[in-house]
């Protein structure tokens, strides 16, 4: 087997978040899919919304790539598999360019992807230009395609941006604005793309003409849309799978309440061999008949009345925790796992109970950011991204690790075997820990690494405790 594959790469990244990545990905893959190309596209960094609506565009599968959450030789591997199939890798940035440990530009380097700079130029034009070609050139280890200049309002705007430009750059695109085409949004991000499919399908279509009359208006002979030039990938070695969950059947909850799911998270469970079973809170299913369950997240906080009158599913699955079977609760899961939650509407409704506490939702503000879930069996990627408080009733068993800052993450609750948090795990960052969680193989919580870190996470603002001395407090913790 050949340990090298080439394909057509291009990398979508804008200076900072709200330039219109996922809306140009999302059309430049719906348009080479139109044409007949085999598309594949990723989403830097951890996120689920992003990739279902990128998936509906290209009809493939999207993955996360993340070489701190996922590993780089993860995402070395995972696009070499995709190069093997495709006309076309598309993988669309987070964030700015060069925010992030590693970040966009980190990534594009690593893996030699030209990147495509999408840029907001509205209320500038000259300047739009002098802060493109100073992203390209910011860095010299990555080569950079070209500028798309999104809600470029007129003809007049898009010829001061290209003549600023001159030889320096090119200029791919001039994109107008158009409502039509701007992709539903709602508190934590995009929509969920099987809420509003045959929505996404007409922005879709009419992405493809908002695309192609931005390329010409671009007026510079712009190959946007001619297969940029290929890109050499290479395998990676992986650690074999190894059958830890073998016989064991796992239920997942999964409907428009419970959609936070890594297919990289289902692909390992198969692989260790589980045999997994979905089902519907919100259709008032049952729950299987299983040996474990795992809740991940989503919006319980949009259908909390819904999940609340399904009393015949709470009591189930309060019996199987009871029964000392192991659970997983990850964010939204969570939430449902608590005795009560209150809604945007400031509603109040009853969920399962297993932990003592309520979810509130607080508005704008939350909590986001990658995390090492610290767990007594071990420790495991993921990240927090929420938008609502945990008012709790008992104390936590662990915390999560931020990755730049020493204070406690998000707090890790336990009771029986039910492991819940806010953080959202990535599994392949340890499946031995995962295999563990989901055969109740749990071990006794650390009591002098926990209250490191409740002595680091207690102290006020204005403690006249030094900061070495709670970076040692953390340290200690992280042990």
């Amino acid at each position: 087997m050949t340990n090298k594959a080439s394909c057509p790469a291009l990398f979508l990244a804008a200076p900072a978040s709200g330039q219109g990545k996922t809306t140009i990905t999302s059309a430049i893959a719906r348009y080479f899919t139109e044409q007949g190309k085999v598309v594949r596209v990723f989403k830097t960094g951890p996120d689920y919304l992003d990739p279902q609506i990128l998936a509906q565009a290209s009809k493939k599968h999207v993955e996360q790539l993340d070489m701190w959450m996922a590993g780089e030789a993860y995402c070395q591997q995972k696009l070499f598999e995709a190069a093997q199939q495709a006309d076309l890798i598309l993988v669309e940035g987070a964030m700015g360019l060069f925010d992030g440990e590693p970040s966009s530009a980190d990534l594009a380097a690593r893996f030699n992807i030209p990147v495509a700079i999408v840029m907001d130029v509205k209320g500038m034009a000259q300047t739009a230009a002098a802060v493109a070609i100073g992203l390209a050139n910011f860095r010299d280890d990555y080569q950079c395609y070209g500028l798309i200049a999104n809600n470029c309002s007129s003809e007049r705007h898009a010829q001061l941006i290209r003549d600023a430009l001159g030889e320096q750059l090119p200029l791919l695109a001039c994109l107008k604005k158009d409502p039509e085409v701007a992709l539903p949004e709602r508190h934590l991000g995009l929509v969920q793309a099987s809420e509003v499919f045959d929505e996404l399908e007409t922005k879709f279509a009419l992405g493809c003409e908002w695309l192609l009359d931005g390329v010409q208006r671009a007026g510079t002979n712009s190959p946007l849309l001619s297969l940029p030039k290929s890109v050499n990938f290479y395998s990676a070695e992986q650690p074999k799978v190894q059958p830890l969950l073998a016989g064991k059947q796992i239920a997942i909850a999964q409907d428009l309440a419970f959609s936070f799911i890594y297919q990289a998270n289902t692909r390992l469970l198969e692989e260790m061999g589980a045999t997994l079973h979905y089902f519907s809170p919100l259709k008032g299913d049952a729950l299987p008949e299983v040996d474990a369950l795992w809740l991940p997240g989503g919006y319980p906080e949009l259908y909390a009345a819904q999940l609340a009158k399904n009393t015949e599913l709470q009591a189930q699955i309060n019996e199987f925790n009871k029964a000392g079977k192991p659970i997983l609760a990850e964010c939204g899961g969570f939430l449902y796992c608590l005795n009560e939650l209150v809604d945007l509407d400031e509603k109040h409704h009853q969920m399962l109970g297993l932990l003592d506490g309520y979810g509130s939702m607080s508005g704008k503000r939350g909590c986001q950011g990658m995390q090492k879930a610290i767990l007594p069996e071990g420790e495991i990627h993921g990240h927090a991204h929420h938008r609502s408080r945990a008012i709790m009733e008992m104390q936590p068993i662990g915390y999560g690790q931020r990755q730049r800052h020493p204070a406690p993450g998000e707090a890790i609750y336990r009771t029986e075997n039910l492991t819940a948090s806010y953080l959202h795990l990535f599994f392949p960052s340890n499946p031995v820990l995962i295999a563990d969680l989901f055969m109740g193989k749990l071990q006794a919580v650390d009591q002098e690494k926990l209250m490191a870190w409740e002595n680091y996470n207690n102290q006020p603002i204005n403690s006249p405790v030094s900061t070495s001395t709670l970076q040692q407090a953390a340290m200690q913790a992280q042990q």
